[in-house]
């Protein structure tokens, strides 16, 4: 990629990071404390769908010892830490939050475990990292 490329997109990253600021605002001010949601379990299913398929490729390639493992890895961190943030502010008082709060130390082991591997400088198989 040329650098000018490169400088650009990442300016264009941060504009979009301070844009958001006031656009988070308005969303707190504005949406509701709570609202009824169709296909709720269609919902959870995919998010652990997308985070199995993540734990798989991630796997799956780690062990060939191919390097893209790294990138299947950051987005599986990602998708756990989302995981987790869902579990726990959707969850009711109690029982709920007490499992969704056990939950979310799980996914948050394995973010990162998951960012240990993208952050791994091995290129080989995994007893070479």
């Amino acid at each position: 990629m040329k650098v000018a490329l490169k400088r650009w997109m990442l300016l264009l990253l941060g504009a979009g990071a301070v844009l958001l600021v006031p656009w988070m605002v308005v969303l707190a001010l504005t949406l509701p404390g709570s609202t009824e949601v169709r296909h709720w379990s269609l919902a959870w299913i995919g998010l652990d769908a997308l985070l199995a398929a993540g734990c798989a490729t991630t796997a799956l390639l780690g062990l060939r010892g191919d390097p893209r493992a790294r990138l299947t890895a950051s987005a599986t961190a990602a998708v756990a830490v989302l995981d987790a943030w869902f579990d726990i502010t959707t969850a009711s008082a109690g029982a709920q939050l007490a499992e969704a709060v056990a939950c979310a130390v799980a996914e948050g082991v394995l973010a990162g475990a998951c960012v240990l591997l993208a952050l791994s400088k091995g290129r080989g198989h995994p007893e070479s990292s």
